[in-house]
Formats: C-alpha cells, sequence, structure tokens
C-alpha cells in the first residue's frame, strides 16, 4: 500500500464509517474502496462542523474525520478547527498538502505547521515509513488527555510514496483513565461534607466519560445541586429537583442564585474557562476542580483542590469516599434544598410565562422555544442552538433529559455551525429527531448545506427566526443602522430551502407552531429534510442577565 491507502486502511480498521470532505483529496478515493461512506458539503468548513458534530455525539469512542484538499481546502477549514480546539472536541483532520520541497515556501499553506495553533496535536508525514507511527499517535491523542483536535497532514508526493515492508505496522492505542489520589478524593468530600451551601458544576467531561448516572447519584448523596455549563448540557436531566439548569451568559434563575450564594462550588469534567459565553464565577468561594487536562487546573481560577482525572472514575470515588464520611444515605432527606430549588423554579417560570406564552404576532422567539419544549419528544430528539441571540434565548429555556438530547456549544462561536453539527449528530443517533434552531443572520453562513442534508439522505429540521435583522445587536450600531442597514436582511428561506432539495414550512401565527414542528418530524422520519421559516420579532431580553 502507498501512504493514502495505508491511512484509508488505518481508519477502516479503527471502526470509521463515514468521512465528510470536500473534494480534491486522494484520500477520499482510498476511502471509498475500503467501503467507508464520504459525505461532501458545500465548503471545507461546514465539513468540519459536521466532523465535529459527530465527535461531541461518540463520547471518545468514535470520532469524526473530515479531508480536504491542501492550500485553499486547508486554508477555508480554519473556522471549523478552531471551533473544536476552542470546544475541547477530539476530531480527526487530514488534509493534503504540497509536496515537500514547497511546505515552507511562500504562498503555499503549510497546515501542519500553521495548524498547531489551533490543534491538539499537529503532524506532517515527511516519509513512508512514518505512517503507521503518525496514525497511532493521533489516536492516542484523541482518546487521552485533553480532548482536542488532531491534524495529519499529508505532502502530495508522500502520499503516492509506498509503505515499506519493514515499517512499523500499526497498533491501535488503548485508553488510559486517569484517577485523582485517595486522599485528594478525601479532603475533596469532607470540604463538601462540610460546606454550608456547596453547589456542583457540571461541564462536558460528564458526557465524554459517560458519568451522567454517577453525577446524578453524587449530587443525590449529598443533595446539592447541579449547574450544567453550556458544553455540558444534558449531563444533568433538568427535570430532577436538584437540577438547576445550564447556561450561557444567559441562565436560569436557580442556577444564577447557587452560582451567587455557594460557599463551595465542585467543578466536574469542566475546564472552568472565563469566556463571554459562559456563567463567571464570583470571587471568595472555595472550589475543588476535577478535569482530565492539568493545565485547566489553576488556569482561570485558584483551585483550592485539584483532581487531576477521568470524570466518572473521580466520581465513583467520590461516591464511595461520601459513603465512608457520612454512611450509605449520605446526606438524602436531610436538607432543604430540593424544596428550594422547586421554589426558585416556579418565581422563575411564573416571570417568564409572558413571553413563553405570547400569541402577539410577530411570533416571540421565546414562544418558538416553548413549543419546540412542549412537542418533541426529548428522548428521542437531539436539539442545538446557533450563536447570538438563538443561544442565549434557548440554553436556560430548552429541557436537556438524557444525554446528548441538547448539544451545547461555543467558547468561540462560528454562526452557521448549527446546520453541519446537526448532520453530523444525525449520523451518529439516526433514529432520533434532530433540530437546529438559528437566526436568519446565521443561516447565511452555512445554509447550503441544507442541500447536503437532503441530497445525502440526512434528514435534519432546521428552525430559521426569520425576524429581518441581526437581533444580537439591536442597539450597537444606531447610525450605520439607519443609514446603512448594516444589521438588516431579508430572505424566504422556505423558499430557498425548497430549490436546495427541502421541505420548506412558513410559519407565521403562534398557532402554527407545533403543527409544523410535529410535520418536520413526519418528514424527517420519511428522509426529508425540513426548514421552518418562522416569522418572528427581535426580543433582546434575556434569562439570568
Amino acid at each position: 500500500m502507498n501512504v493514502t491507502e495505508a491511512i484509508a486502511h488505518t481508519l477502516k480498521a479503527e471502526g470509521v464509517e463515514w468521512v465528510s470532505c470536500f473534494p480534491s483529496n486522494p484520500l477520499i478515493e482510498s476511502l471509498a474502496k475500503e467501503g467507508v461512506r464520504l459525505i461532501a458539503f458545500r465548503h471545507e468548513r461546514g465539513g468540519g462542523m459536521a466532523a465535529d458534530g459527530y465527535s461531541r455525539m461518540g463520547d471518545r469512542q468514535r470520532f469524526g474525520v473530515f479531508t480536504m484538499q491542501s492550500q485553499a481546502g486547508a486554508e477555508n477549514s480554519m473556522g471549523a478547527l478552531s471551533q473544536a480546539y476552542a470546544d475541547n472536541v477530539p476530531v480527526l483532520y487530514l488534509p493534503g498538502a504540497p509536496p515537500l520541497d514547497r511546505l515552507s515556501i511562500r504562498p503555499d499553506f503549510w497546515a501542519g505547521r500553521v495548524y498547531q495553533g489551533i490543534s491538539k496535536q499537529a503532524e506532517t508525514i515527511f516519509r513512508a515509513d512514518q505512517t503507521y507511527s503518525v496514525m497511532r499517535r493521533a489516536f492516542h491523542a484523541l482518546r487521552n488527555g485533553r480532548p482536542g483536535p488532531v491534524v495529519v497532514e499529508t505532502p502530495s508526493d508522500v502520499a503516492s510514496q509506498a509503505v515499506p515492508d519493514a515499517a512499523p505496522p500499526y497498533r491501535s492505542p488503548t485508553v488510559m483513565r486517569q484517577v485523582p489520589s485517595r486522599g485528594d478524593i478525601q479532603d475533596a468530600v469532607k470540604a463538601l461534607l462540610g460546606a454550608k451551601r456547596p453547589v456542583i458544576w457540571a461541564g462536558q467531561g460528564v458526557l465524554m466519560s459517560g458519568a451522567t448516572r454517577e453525577l446524578r447519584e453524587l449530587a443525590e448523596l449529598l443533595e446539592t445541586p447541579v449547574y450544567t455549563s453550556m458544553p455540558g448540557k444534558s449531563a444533568m436531566d433538568e427535570r430532577h429537583p436538584l437540577a438547576l439548569g445550564a447556561g450561557s451568559s444567559a441562565t436560569t434563575l436557580a442556577a444564577r442564585t447557587w452560582l451567587q450564594e455557594s460557599d463551595l462550588l465542585f467543578a466536574v469534567g469542566s475546564s472552568l474557562t472565563i469566556t463571554g459565553y459562559a456563567q463567571r464565577i464570583p470571587p471568595g468561594k472555595f472550589i475543588i476542580h476535577n478535569t482530565v487536562s492539568q493545565e485547566d487546573i489553576n488556569k482561570d481560577h485558584a483551585a483550592d483542590i485539584g483532581l487531576a482525572g477521568d470524570a466518572r472514575e473521580t466520581l465513583l470515588a467520590m461516591i464511595d469516599e461520601v459513603k465512608a464520611q457520612a454512611g450509605e444515605s449520605g446526606r438524602k432527606g436531610k436538607t432543604t434544598v430540593p424544596a428550594e430549588v422547586a421554589r426558585i423554579k416556579a418565581q422563575w417560570y411564573e416571570e417568564w410565562m409572558p413571553l413563553l406564552t405570547d400569541d402577539q404576532e410577530p411570533i416571540n422567539p421565546y414562544r418558538v422555544i416553548w413549543e419546540i419544549d412542549r412537542t418533541l419528544d426529548r428522548e428521542r430528539s437531539i436539539v442545538t442552538h446557533d450563536a447570538g441571540a438563538p443561544r442565549d434565548s434557548m440554553v436556560p429555556f430548552f429541557t436537556a433529559t438524557v444525554p446528548h438530547s441538547y448539544i451545547g456549544w461555543g467558547k468561540t462561536t462560528h454562526l452557521g455551525f448549527g446546520i453541519p453539527l446537526m448532520i453530523g449528530a444525525k449520523m451518529a443517533f439516526p433514529d432520533r429527531f434532530c433540530l437546529n434552531f438559528m437566526g436568519d443572520g446565521a443561516f447565511g453562513m452555512s445554509g447550503m448545506d441544507v442541500e447536503t442534508s437532503a441530497r445525502t439522505g440526512v434528514p435534519i429540521t432546521t428552525v430559521v427566526l426569520n425576524n429581518g435583522h441581526m437581533a444580537t445587536y439591536p442597539g450597537g450600531f444606531p447610525t450605520a443602522r439607519q443609514q446603512f442597514g448594516v444589521t438588516n436582511m431579508t430572505g424566504d428561506y422556505a423558499k430557498i430551502a425548497e430549490g436546495m432539495g427541502a421541505v420548506g414550512l412558513r410559519v407565521t401565527r403562534p398557532a402554527e407552531i407545533a403543527p409544523a414542528l410535529r410535520r418536520a418530524q413526519q418528514l424527517n422520519a420519511e428522509g426529508k429534510t425540513v426548514l421552518l421559516d418562522i416569522k418572528t420579532r427581535a426580543e433582546d431580553r434575556r434569562s439570568g442577565r
């Protein structure tokens, strides 16, 4: 086999069933010969984002893979790669490259070097006999340590060279799970049991390690409420009496109350990164910080106790230690926390119900969210927001139930991420209804991949809030808006969808939302991609701000 064929053979051996792509790369043909499905997107950014979506659903057991041509293809892919890097998503990028003698010569683009700042690991295969060693290191990095995108670049002249028989064979790397020391676990549990008003902050690592059951058990033992970060949303069933909900820069009243008033915060499976798209941790708290990535501990917040290790293994150890220190039932039934959470939730919903049930026209975006939350079978659906106003409106109010019923994303927020993300999610869970909730500004960034969904038989539903302008910036550019209309935009998105082979449904009245959603679910089940063009008005109110 030559290098390209060896890479394709390795991917097949690792269980890769499909690869997103944008031609041209010789790996595409080699993968096809291996029986790996190829899905071509309308833009490299979309292909990378779909691979990202698949990886988010894979819990570090299945990985999205994206391949594209050298030069312009690799350049166009940087936005998707940077999104995966910011959100710690383990996705494999396989760009082509110029021949070896042109790698470092302008204007040829050396992805292996440029990508190093936005990837966990980036390697270039310089010799054919390195192929299997480079691929082994790539899959080791995908499975272990801090999650993040991994890049393997193949120069065009190396790609066609035969892998020598004497080259080291490929050996699939295993998963290694790190566990904090017993002494640190004991100290963490002692601090939790001694706290007056503790809170658990659960991140994406809980999902990736498959630790939702353990998170719930620990919360119940301690009778401590759980807040989930935006990437961690769905790590805790939000119907649970101890669930505070999730947050971006907006959040629920219960979450805001506990984050402000708690004396101890136990972060599990979270980087605790300071970002404009997450809740801030007020100063003065005792912080116990668990993450698989040691470099994130003490990065943005001083940790009183650091617990470097896998989220599930850490939670299991803490459950055992709580029982050792406080008995088999822990603090169950010994606090008023569930009643207090219920009271604050009721107060919050009473305040927001006029917006959620608003009957006025144009439609209030919160009414759309309310109908989505009431109409969908949450356990059989996957929902995501897009960037901007859809994110901050949706995250607090959609009820996530089972793991991956919601995909929260966005330490850097690329408009248009939702469409290709949902295509990747649908590839991971083809039996689930996949819905993307976006604004008209975001549609302009990735709307053409509605055609990808329709063409490839990977049916998703996209909800476009058609309000004619970028709602995130209602007062930011008054002169520019008045004189030049810089944040205004128009479109018949249902008609555009029809032109791309999808079904377009227009919604202009609140009473039409639920029937349209039910129709979308039926059409998706029949294999048809759907776009709901919902005529809405701008709404700048956000919960918890």
